[in-house]
């Protein structure tokens, strides 16, 4: 097993995958990490749909013009959403569960990337959330946040270059602005 710091660093959005399926036993081990994420007050009220029909992964694609793509060509798709009646941070708990699929995944060797749904539109300028709402037929309770595509590595991304963290952004005891952004100081 990977120490949590060797997943951060590992961790990055795959676009490119390979055209193995994933096993049941890894497809579980995903929704588990997501059935398993903390949510506000312990509302959760988000819900996954599960997706590993190559012609719907093409319709899903399509979701908006840029950054949804590799959808296409990934083993499997996850749409994060949420009845928006059973918790008011909503966005807040299924992205945390987004993220806990993202890690569940790359521990499992797995690639995964994150398309954001909320707040972006077809390219006929549909909303793309209403969008996936028509495709799956989801009632309108239910707001879509994001699909995570998953599926083995086409190849291995370089892990993240720690050189290129940015400190300056970290703040300790009060808020300083950084010396490029205030020129008064």
């Amino acid at each position: 097993m990977n120490s949590f710091a060797e997943l951060i660093t590992k961790r990055r959005s795959t676009r490119k995958f390979t055209d193995q399926l994933l096993t049941p036993e890894q497809v579980e081990l995903i929704l588990k990490a997501a059935l398993m994420s903390p949510s506000s007050k312990r509302s959760n009220p988000w819900q996954f749909l599960v997706v590993e029909d190559k012609e719907m992964l093409k319709k899903l694609a399509a979701c908006k013009p840029h950054g949804a793509s590799f959808l296409e060509g990934c083993a499997l798709a996850v749409v994060v959403m949420a009845n928006i009646m059973e918790g008011e941070a909503w966005v807040e708990d299924t992205s945390i569960a987004s993220i806990m699929m993202q890690l569940q995944a790359e521990d499992l060797g797995l690639g995964s990337c994150w398309c954001q749904v909320r707040g972006r539109q077809t390219e006929d300028d549909t909303d793309s959330a209403e969008y996936i709402r028509r495709l799956f037929d989801i009632p309108y309770q239910i707001e879509v946040l994001s699909v995570i595509g998953f599926g083995y590595k086409e190849k291995e991304n370089k892990p993240f270059d720690e050189s290129r963290l940015q400190w300056e952004k970290i703040h300790v005891g009060e808020y300083r602005a950084s010396q490029p952004n205030n020129p008064e100081e």
